[in-house]
């Protein structure tokens, strides 16, 4: 499952410091991505008027302890409110960094909750973390919380937004243990790397598998259930056509990364689980 460009150091221990450097970096292997329908690269802003590169390094250097922290609160099996405590800390720190910009929110709720299933699943049985084990772990400690959770009603924008047009929220998902990650997105950037592709084409080819099935509320907040459901067709007709293993995969990947930002478009939800998948890759060693 390894691959050079997408894991740790072959001597590295995976403690909870080492899952936390892996979190920060997956959320720059998104980052550093492009084309990026929509999302924000490291040479233009996507469909953001209000961040750039530089406001996600600063997002993303304020988070680094914050990954590190959720990890070693898992090894304990903390609660479920401790593991918010962390979350609402690290957002507050994250805006503070950002200007009151949000940037990596999704990322905060969705990375900490896998660093902190991976902190629990290694305390439990040692050695090399699987995929499997890890979302064991997050179901059987926190499924139930997280459950209770989706049931909230959201004053945030995309959640708001999945509410209104009864889309699975970023809640759910997590509540179900992140189906679209663990069924969609690794199997994805796995078989992509295992028919040769490059690291970057890897992961723009799960980029689009991503869109193409997430009920992403970023896209709901910004285009309404039409966007959303368009969005998803341009992806899977993408994916339909060869996806990024063709010649004019590249440059057609470009054409739908400019189409989103003429039409204000940001699948930030799938960013979130592109970065989560590139960190499984980095810390598990197998499905």
């Amino acid at each position: 499952m390894r691959n050079s460009a997408l894991s740790l150091a072959p001597d590295a221990r995976l403690t909870p410091a080492a899952i936390g450097r892996a979190a920060t970096l997956a959320l720059y292997d998104e980052l550093s991505l492009s084309p990026k329908p929509g999302l924000v690269t490291l040479i233009d802003c996507g469909s953001h008027d209000d961040m750039d590169a530089h406001t996600f390094m600063r997002s993303l250097f304020s988070l680094r302890r914050y990954f590190v922290q959720i990890a070693e609160a898992g090894s304990g099996v903390a609660d479920f409110a401790v593991l918010e405590q962390h979350g609402i800390a690290a957002e507050a720190r994250m805006l503070a960094a950002t200007g009151g910009v949000n940037t990596h929110r999704g990322a905060i709720f969705m990375l900490g909750l896998l660093c902190a299933a991976a902190g629990a699943a290694l305390q439990e049985q040692g050695g090399a973390l699987r995929a499997a084990a890890l979302r064991e772990a997050l179901r059987r400690h926190w499924g139930e919380a997280l459950a209770r959770r989706s049931q909230r009603p959201s004053a945030l924008p995309g959640g708001m937004a999945a509410q209104r047009h009864g889309l699975r929220s970023a809640s759910e998902e997590a509540a179900l243990a992140f189906p679209v990650l663990f069924e969609t997105a690794l199997p994805a950037l796995n078989d992509a790397l295992a028919r040769g592709l490059s690291p970057r084409l890897a992961r723009v080819d799960t980029l689009f598998h991503i869109i193409a099935v997430l009920d992403d509320s970023n896209l709901a907040h910004r285009g309404g259930l039409a966007g959303l459901r368009e969005a998803q067709r341009a992806a899977q007709d993408y994916l339909d056509r060869g996806g990024i293993a063709r010649p004019e995969g590249l440059p057609e990947a470009q054409a739908i990364a400019d189409d989103f930002v003429r039409r204000r478009l940001s699948p930030g939800g799938a960013a979130d689980t592109l970065a989560a998948a590139c960190w499984i890759r980095r810390v598990c060693t197998g499905p």
